[in-house]
């Protein structure tokens, strides 16, 4: 009796242990799936869930960056990223310029538009898109930016286009203010424009090159500068140590590679389309050229009759316009409309910002508007930096530095050129330390893989900063829409810089970091695009930064 249960007993044991080992063979089979098989979910710029399936994303390999070591949640990120993006641009053939989009002869309607509408309501509108023969479109891909506005109000709010990939567009807003509102429609770029974008993303990223001095004692020598460089020419390595960043230079004929003095842009690259494909790019016929309601273009909203829908309670858009002033609708904002009110939320803070030209705009603002903070002069090559402003009296420092390359600035001293992931690295952080990030219109003419690996690496340090410092205050600033022309379009065209806003905030949704809205600020203002905004459109965005500094008390 007593052999038998313990052969029982014995058997259970065995029994027990080959399920634990094939458990752990299906565990590990799972967890090695490969890549291509794995879906994940996302939410997207206008606050909609995306589930983005990663179905084996075919990519040419561009440089070292085939040679990147991701681990398994990093893979299936990027692949999710590129997956969704790429499945914007139609799988269409080669199209004359007769059957591409025409913005003269494409519509919309507003639906409803005898209905009655109240402040929170949602606007629909419909858009048929027709070639130059006056015929209907059967496909999707063309990219479109829409707003309501009300130039009476100074209001305006940007809406969600959503692409039925058949010629029909459906255009979604939240009407934010009562009076008449306008709808304005435009087409940026035609689909069959957007397929030669892509292209040039994917095989022309040399379209804007680099070159650096190479200077010792009466030799010089300037050679040409990349994230990679093609042929088989003896190259300088400058990848960085830290980051993994890479950039190289073709290498001195006498010089050796320490002899670097400075990095600046060389120039862009000319001839890059053919006849046809130019056709597709046209100031004035098919850039940033508005589409025409086939009816009333305008609706009337009155007041709600019981108390507003609370802020924050819809996630796009992020913010409306009203007056000239921002008024996002998640938190309540502060106006810094008094040089002393920014003096008082700065004291004794010490403000970095770090990035492109767009950022450096917030600096000058701060400088201009604020006497007592004065900029101490440091030598360095104006437009480029790095600057610095003290105000002694109220213990606050104020610091702008570029970011790395690429950078499209003028000259450039080789030992200023400081990745921000490393620039985060050394600050302590803390309740008194503030940081501002603004990193995308450089890296518009390269394939996305660049754009992702560099916020990656930022990121990390980001995480690493607030995890030490948890009190740090991190804000990013978006892209911005600009103004375009058939030359601008090939390297700097909103439909790249809409793609990169889109890994931007996919990729620090949920770091812990605050996001300035500059897309959705240039987009919904009245004034005209500019790469540079305008004063108030600053104003708007510092009067953002600084909230999330020093919020209201609640």
């Amino acid at each position: 009796m007593w052999t038998n249960f313990f052969k029982l007993r014995i058997f259970c044991c065995l029994l027990a242990v080959l399920m634990v080992v094939v458990l752990v063979i299906i565990v590990t089979e799972v967890e090695y799936l490969d890549h291509e098989t794995v879906s994940a979910t996302f939410i997207d710029s206008s606050g909609q869930i995306v589930l983005s399936q990663a179905t084996g994303i075919s990519r040419n390999p561009y440089c070292g960056y085939e040679h990147q070591t991701l681990s398994r949640q990093e893979r299936l990120e990027e692949d999710s990223l590129l997956a969704t993006l790429q499945g914007q641009v139609p799988n269409v053939g080669l199209v004359p310029f007769v059957k591409s989009t025409d913005p003269s002869s494409s519509y919309f309607v507003i639906l409803n538009s005898a209905a009655f509408f109240r402040v929170g309501s949602q606007l629909e509108v419909l858009v048929h898109v027709q070639d130059f023969q006056r015929k209907p479109k059967k496909y999707g891909g063309d990219y479109l930016q829409a707003k309501i506005h009300s130039p009476k109000l100074q209001a305006g709010a940007v809406g969600r286009v959503v692409d039925y990939k058949n010629g029909f567009y459906k255009v979604f807003f939240t009407l934010l203010w009562p009076g008449k509102v306008k709808v304005s429609i435009s087409l940026v770029h035609p689909s069959e424009g957007i397929r030669v974008l892509q292209h040039l993303q994917e095989e022309k990223p040399d379209r804007v090159y680099f070159k650096s001095l190479f200077r010792s004692g009466r030799i010089s020598e300037t050679t040409e500068c990349n994230v990679c460089l093609p042929g088989s020419l003896p190259l300088c390595n400058f990848t960085d140590l830290y980051t993994g960043e890479p950039w190289f230079c073709f290498k001195p004929k006498k010089l050796p590679c320490s002899s670097r003095i400075n990095h600046f842009k060389g120039g862009y690259l000319k001839g890059l389309l053919t006849a046809t494909e130019s056709a597709f790019f046209q100031s004035g016929v098919n850039i940033k050229m508005p589409i025409n309601s086939s009816g009333p273009d305008w609706v009337t909203v009155v007041p709600r009759r019981i108390k507003e829908v609370p802020e924050g309670s819809e996630t796009f858009p992020s913010g409306y316009y009203y007056k000239d002033q921002w008024k996002p609708r998640r938190f309540k904002m502060r106006h810094f409309n008094d040089p002393d009110n920014i003096t008082e939320c700065l004291q004794r803070k010490m403000v970095y910002l770090f990035g492109d030209s767009t950022i450096r705009q917030w600096f000058d603002y701060l400088t201009t508007f604020v006497p007592d903070l004065v900029e101490f002069q440091m030598g360095s090559p104006k437009n480029v930096g790095p600057f610095l402003a003290v105000d002694q009296k109220h213990n606050i420092l104020l610091k702008y530095r570029c970011h790395g390359p690429p950078i499209r600035f003028t000259t450039v001293f080789s030992n200023e050129l400081h990745y921000v992931a490393n620039e985060l690295n050394g600050i302590v952080g803390g309740r008194n330390t503030v940081i501002a990030i603004s990193l995308w219109s450089h890296f518009s003419t390269y394939p996305l893989e660049v754009y992702i690996r560099r916020l990656r690496n930022i990121r990390r340090s980001v995480v690493q900063l607030l995890d030490r410092s948890p009190r740090t205050v991190v804000v990013i600033r978006t892209a911005n829409v600009q103004e375009l022309g058939p030359e601008v379009s090939l390297f700097n065209s909103d439909w790249y810089n809409f793609q990169l806003d889109t890994i931007l905030r996919r990729m620090f949704s949920g770091v812990g970091v605050y996001l300035v809205d500059a897309w959705e600020m240039t987009l919904a203002h009245y004034l005209p695009h500019k790469l540079h905004p305008d004063e108030v459109i600053v104003k708007n965005q510092l009067d953002m930064f600084l909230s999330f500094v020093c919020p209201l008390e609640t």
